[in-house]
C-alpha cells in the first residue's frame, strides 16, 4: 500500500453537464492493482499467471476478496451483506474498494492533464498489441508510487455508475490492455453491473476509515438515492429504469 495525501479532486457528470470538487482526506492505495497471485491466496487455488492483475472478478466477488484480505490481516471488514445488498461501514480499518474520488485522485498523482505521463510508458494499451493484462509494474509509476493506474487492466470503484440509467452498475476506471489511447484516461468512467465479469476488469485494495455514516470520500447513499432520481429532461436514446 501506498499513502496518498488529502486533497481536492474535480469529478465530472457527463449526463448532467455538472462538475463538482470533492475533498479528500488521506487514505492508503495499493501500489498494484491485486494480481492473481494475491487472489489465489485468499481464495486457496493456484495461479497460472502469478504477477498478472486479477481480472475476470465481479464487484461482488470484489467486496468479499476486500473482507477475506482484512479477515486475513485481522482488520475489521469494511463490509456487511444482506442478499445483494451491500453496506460500507466507512469507519473500518479494513481493505476496500477505492471511491471513484480517491481512484482519480490517487491516479492523477498531481497531474491535471488526461494520463499522469507519456502514455507509452506508464500504460499497457491497444498500442502494445498484447493479448492479455501484463505482469503488474512493467511501466512507470505514477508520483504516488502506485503502477498501472492506468492501462493493463480496468479498475472497480465502490460507487454506482448512474443510478437513474444504470441501476445498481457500479463504476469501473482506467483503461485496459486493449483500450485506445482516448479511454485510457484518469477521468473515463465505465460501469457493469455487480455479477458481471469481464476479461479487462480487476480491482485495486484501498484503506482509510473516517468519522462518518453513510458518507466519505466523494460518496454517500444520500446523494446515490438523489442521483436515481430523473431531475431534468431525459436525454436522447434511452429509457430510465422502472421503479
Amino acid at each position: 500500500m501506498t499513502r496518498v495525501p488529502g486533497g481536492s479532486v474535480t469529478l465530472h457528470d457527463a449526463r448532467r453537464k455538472a462538475r463538482r470538487a470533492v475533498d479528500l482526506e488521506p487514505f492508503e492505495v495499493g501500489v498494484y492493482a491485486v494480481t492473481e497471485e494475491l487472489l489465489a491466496e485468499l481464495i486457496g487455488v493456484a495461479s497460472a499467471h502469478p504477477r498478472r492483475p486479477a481480472v475476470d472478478v465481479t464487484w461482488q466477488r470484489a467486496i468479499r476478496l476486500c473482507n477475506a484480505a482484512s479477515e486475513w490481516e485481522g482488520l475489521d471488514p469494511a463490509y456487511s451483506f444482506e442478499g445483494e445488498d451491500v453496506t460500507w461501514h466507512v469507519g473500518s480499518d479494513g481493505y476496500r474498494l477505492p471511491t471513484e474520488a480517491e481512484w482519480e485522485f490517487a491516479c492523477r498523482a498531481g497531474s491535471t492533464k488526461p494520463q499522469y505521463g507519456l502514455l507509452s510508458d506508464i500504460a499497457w494499451t491497444a498500442a502494445d498489441s498484447v493479448a492479455a493484462p501484463q505482469d503488474v509494474g512493467g511501466k512507470m509509476p505514477n508520483l504516488h508510487g502506485a503502477f498501472d493506474m492506468l492501462g493493463n487492466a480496468w479498475e472497480w470503484c465502490w460507487d454506482l455508475l448512474d443510478p437513474a440509467r444504470y441501476g445498481d452498475y457500479r463504476v469501473f476506471r482506467g483503461g485496459g490492455y486493449a483500450d485506445e489511447a482516448w479511454s485510457v484516461r484518469a477521468s473515463t468512467r465505465r460501469g457493469g453491473g455487480p455479477r458481471m465479469h469481464h476479461d479487462d476488469v480487476g480491482f485495486r485494495l484501498a484503506r482509510g476509515g473516517f468519522d462518518a455514516v453513510d458518507e466519505a470520500q466523494g460518496w454517500s447513499a444520500r446523494a446515490d438515492e438523489e442521483n436515481a432520481i430523473i431531475d431534468g429532461p431525459v436525454p436522447f436514446g434511452w429509457t430510465p429504469l422502472e421503479r
